[in-house]
């Protein structure tokens, strides 16, 4: 019982920033079941299972408000559906010694990424209703963002949809409703892939499971309420930043830096950390001008998918 209520906890977490931001329910879930102790193949096979309920009605969702391209879907999902197969398999087959230091790794740049594209973002301009994306593109996209997801315990996010919305070929709630109904397609290529490498520790994860489901589902309604009270790019840039930390720690441990280089390495980082926080803050409260007049708007924020 304490286990399930911990890892409900963290799909509260992973929740909340996924409500609010669009993305990071994978990245952020994934590195608070490695901080409680699961392995990091196991983490990422209890991600990716719990997100086969939630990109379903996902899906659904976006579907039932039009915002899908079933070609894009395809043309994405096939692919990403293949790499996250092959992430899930090569992270299962790898030792948990060498598994850590990999998911470490991996998180550190998400984190990073997410870190710098919340924060220093700069406004994109897209098609209303927009072209279509070649397949030549959007395969290796899909192939790359599916193994990094799977091997990573997420990511997919962060590296489709902000390609897809850097494009300004199509317009953002279609992007959105796309990459979320073709992350269905990930998540359940990549509980397969974990399927044949873990077996039975694959099937003994049901708590944390149904832990991150039951938190997801709580925290659901809390997140859109967070959303309108805090601004994505200030949220954006702490997430990023913990991940980074908290993973960057692994990596310092994994490779036996001492002191004072430890040290040197956790300063630098939270020195970034809040320059980036608080310029992301400075800029969140400072009014927008429209050019014509010069008159304060209000400009919505960036919709982003995970």
């Amino acid at each position: 019982m304490r286990s399930l209520l911990i890892f409900t906890l963290v799909g509260v977490g992973a929740q909340l920033v996924d409500g609010a931001l669009g993305m990071a329910f994978g990245v952020t879930a994934t590195t608070l079941l490695v901080l409680s102790g699961v392995g990091a193949a196991q983490a990422s096979a209890a991600v990716h299972l719990a997100e086969v309920g939630t990109t379903f009605a996902s899906g659904l969702s976006h579907w039932k408000f039009k915002n899908i391209d079933w070609a894009l879907v395809l043309k994405l999902g096939g692919p990403g559906a293949v790499g996250a197969f092959l992430g899930a398999t090569v992270l299962s087959s790898l030792s948990t010694e060498h598994a850590a230091p990999l998911m470490a790794a991996i998180l550190v740049a998400i984190g990073a990424y997410v870190l710098l594209r919340f924060s220093l973002r700069t406004p994109l301009s897209f098609g209303v209703r927009g072209t279509s994306h070649s397949a030549k593109f959007l395969a290796p996209l899909g192939l790359f963002g599916g193994f990094i997801d799977a091997s990573g315990g997420g990511g997919w996010g962060p590296v489709t949809t902000s390609t897809l919305l850097s494009q300004g070929k199509t317009a953002p709630r279609t992007v959105i409703g796309s990459v979320s109904a073709s992350e269905f397609l990930v998540a359940v290529s990549a509980s397969l892939g974990f399927l044949v490498g873990l077996r039975q520790e694959f099937l003994e994860n049901w708590p944390v499971v149904v832990g991150l489901m039951v938190g997801g589902v709580i925290a659901a309604p809390i997140a859109a309420w967070l959303v309108t009270k805090i601004s994505p790019a200030l949220l954006g840039s702490a997430v990023g930043g913990v991940i980074v930390l908290t993973n960057s720690q692994k990596l310092v441990h994994h490779f036996d830096v001492q002191w004072p280089w430890s040290t040197g390495i956790y300063t630098v980082i939270v020195l970034v950390w809040v320059s980036l926080v608080g310029y992301a803050w400075r800029v969140s409260r400072a009014p927008k001008y429209a050019p014509e007049h010069g008159e304060p708007v209000e400009v919505p924020s960036e919709p982003v998918a995970r």
